[in-house]
C-alpha cells in the first residue's frame, strides 16, 4: 500500500562553499551533520514528457533513507504530495492508476538518470527538535530517452520538517541572498536535467506545455477557459483516486463548467462536433454526482441528528444512519473508481484534448469577444428567468419540486457562463455569477431537503422493521419539511432582486 507525506521544500543554485551557516535562523539553535548519502533515481514518463509537462514525477530510486517507488504530485508553491511505494522493477499499479489522466494510457519509460551525493545537514530548535533538513546535493544527470546528453550541478534543497512553521523557509532564503545564493529556476532535479541534457538547442522545448499569446478574439477566450478547466479535471483525477475531502465535489464542479462552457458559447463552436463531447461530459458529471449527493446527504443527516436535543434521539439513531451511510459509500467508491479507469473516460480525456488541438470554431469566434459573449448571457439568464418563474407559480408538491430542482441546475449553469465571461465582461459578468450563486442557495436547500426527507423515510422504514423506534426520524423529516418550506418562501423575494438587478445593470 502507498503511503503518502506532503512536501514542502525549495532549491537553491549553490556556490562551491556549499551550505550558509543557518544557525540562528528562525529558531535554528543547531546544524547537526547527518554525513553523505548516494542517490541514484531513474526518472519515468512517456516518450513526449506528459508528466515533465504537469509537474509530475515519477521516479525508482535506491540508495538513502527512503529507497522505492515516489511519485510526486503538485499541490502548490513549494509543495506536492509524495506518494511512495516498496521497491519494483516496473511502476507499481498502483502509482500508474494515478497518473492515468496525464499518460492517458500511454506507456512510461525511463527518460532521465539522477546520481546525487547528497550532503544532509538537519536544522534543529533548541529543544532539539526537527525544523527542517538542508542538503548539498552534488547532481549528475543522464538522459536515456531523447537524447543522450548528461549534465552536472550542485544544488541545495530546504525541505520542511512535519508541521514545521512554513515561513522558516522565507528566513532561509533570505539568509542565503546574503551569502550570495538564489533561488533556483528549476521547479524540480528533473526539469533542471531535462533542460540541460535537451538534444535541442532551445533548451525551452525540451520540457513541453503550452506557450499561448493573450486571448484577443472570442475564440481565444473561450478557450482559454476551456483549458483551464480541462487542467483542473485533469489535475483532480488523482485526489478523487485517493479519497481526499471534496475531490469529488471539485472534480465534477470542473467538469460542469466545460459543458456549461460549451452549451453557453456554442454559437462560437461547430454545434454538430460539440455535441458528442458534451455528451460524455454529461455522463462524467452524472457518474460524479453519485457518489457527491451521497456525500453531502451523509452529512447533512449526521449534522441535523446531532443537532437534537437528547430527549428526542430515541433508539440507536446513531448507529443506525452511520450504518445507512458505510453501506451507501460501500456502493458509491468503488463505483467512481471503475469510471476512472474505464475506456470511456479515458476517450473522454482523448477527445477533449484533440478537441483544444483543433478546435471547431465558427466565423463569429474570430471576432471581438464582447458581443457574443453578452449575448450569451441574456440567453442563459432568459433560460433560468422562464424556469425560475415557472417553479414559482406552481402550488407546493412533486411538481414544484422537479421544476425547482430544474431551476436550481439552470442557476448553476448560468453562474459557470458568467464565470467563464468575466475575462471578457468584468463587473457585469461578477454580478451575474454572484446573482446566480445566490440563487442557489434557497434552490440548493430546497432540493438537500427533499433528498434529505426521501433518505429519512427509507431509514424509518428500516428502523422499524429492527423493531426500533422511528420516532426520531419522524422529527428529522418534520425539520427537513419547515426547512423547505422556508426555502420556497424566501425565493420569490431573492429573484424579485435579481430580476431587477438584471433589469436596471444588463
Amino acid at each position: 500500500m502507498a503511503d503518502t507525506t506532503r512536501e514542502i521544500e525549495r532549491k537553491f543554485e549553490s556556490r562551491d562553499s556549499g551550505l550558509p551557516d543557518l544557525t540562528n535562523v528562525g529558531g535554528i539553535a543547531a546544524v547537526v551533520d547527518q554525513g553523505v548519502m548516494e542517490l541514484d533515481a531513474v526518472y519515468y514518463d512517456t516518450p513526449d514528457l506528459r508528466l515533465a509537462a504537469s509537474s509530475v514525477t515519477l521516479r525508482r530510486r535506491t540508495g538513502g533513507s527512503t529507497p522505492g517507488w515516489h511519485l510526486k504530485l503538485p499541490v502548490g508553491p513549494d509543495t506536492r504530495d509524495e506518494i511512495a511505494a516498496p521497491l519494483a522493477d516496473a511502476p507499481p499499479a498502483e502509482l500508474l492508476r494515478l497518473i492515468r489522466s496525464r499518460t492517458l494510457g500511454a506507456e512510461v519509460v525511463p527518460v532521465v538518470r539522477l546520481r546525487s551525493a547528497r550532503d544532509v545537514r538537519e536544522l534543529r530548535d533548541a529543544d532539539g527538535g526537527l525544523l527542517a533538513e538542508a542538503s548539498a546535493d552534488a547532481v549528475h544527470a543522464e538522459r536515456l530517452a531523447g537524447g543522450r546528453g548528461e549534465a552536472q550541478w550542485t544544488e541545495i534543497e530546504v525541505e520542511l520538517a512535519e508541521g514545521a512553521d512554513p515561513g522558516l523557509l522565507d528566513l532561509v532564503e533570505k539568509r542565503f541572498r546574503r551569502a550570495g545564493v538564489r533561488r533556483s529556476d528549476a521547479p524540480s532535479k528533473l526539469a533542471r536535467a531535462l533542460v540541460e541534457t535537451s538534444p535541442d538547442d532551445d533548451a525551452a522545448d525540451a520540457v513541453p506545455g503550452p506557450h499561448r499569446g493573450k486571448p484577443v478574439t472570442a475564440g481565444d477566450h473561450l478557450l482559454a477557459y476551456l483549458r483551464e478547466q480541462r487542467e483542473r479535471l485533469v489535475a483532480l483525477d488523482p485526489a478523487v483516486r485517493r479519497d481526499l475531502p471534496e475531490a469529488v465535489h471539485d472534480m465534477r464542479v470542473a467538469t460542469r463548467r466545460l459543458r456549461s462552457a460549451l452549451r453557453a458559447y456554442r454559437p462560437l463552436l461547430d454545434r454538430e462536433a460539440v455535441a458528442p463531447l458534451a455528451g460524455e461530459l454529461r455522463w462524467l458529471t452524472r457518474e460524479l454526482g453519485v457518489d457527491r449527493d451521497r456525500e453531502v446527504l451523509d452529512e447533512r443527516l449526521t449534522a441535523a441528528v446531532e443537532a437534537l436535543p437528547a430527549e428526542l434521539r430515541t433508539g440507536p439513531v446513531r448507529d443506525r444512519l452511520e450504518l445507512w451511510a458505510d453501506t451507501r459509500r460501500g456502493e458509491t467508491r468503488p463505483r467512481i473508481a471503475a469510471v476512472l479507469d474505464s475506456r470511456r473516460y479515458l476517450d473522454l480525456l482523448h477527445a477533449l484534448d484533440a478537441f483544444l488541438a483543433g478546435p471547431p470554431l465558427r466565423k463569429a469566434a474570430r471576432g471581438k469577444p464582447a458581443k457574443p459573449f453578452a449575448k450569451a448571457l441574456d440567453k442563459e439568464f432568459g433560460r433560468l428567468s422562464r424556469l425560475v418563474e415557472r417553479a414559482v407559480a406552481l402550488d407546493p408538491g412533486p411538481e414544484r419540486d422537479t421544476a425547482l430542482h430544474e431551476a436550481r441546475k439552470k442557476a448553476k449553469r448560468t453562474r459557470y457562463a458568467a464565470e467563464a465571461a468575466r475575462p471578457v465582461l468584468g463587473k457585469a459578468a461578477r454580478r451575474l455569477a454572484a446573482d446566480a450563486k445566490s440563487l442557489q442557495r434557497p434552490l440548493g436547500d430546497h432540493q438537500d431537503s427533499v433528498m434529505a426527507r426521501e433518505a429519512l423515510r427509507s431509514l424509518a422504514h428500516d428502523a422499524a422493521k429492527a423493531s426500533e423506534p422511528t420516532f426520531t426520524w419522524g422529527v428529522l423529516y418534520g425539520r427537513e419539511e419547515k426547512q423547505a418550506a422556508l426555502a420556497e418562501a424566501a425565493l420569490p423575494d431573492r429573484w424579485a432582486e435579481v430580476a431587477r438587478r438584471r433589469r436596471t445593470n444588463g
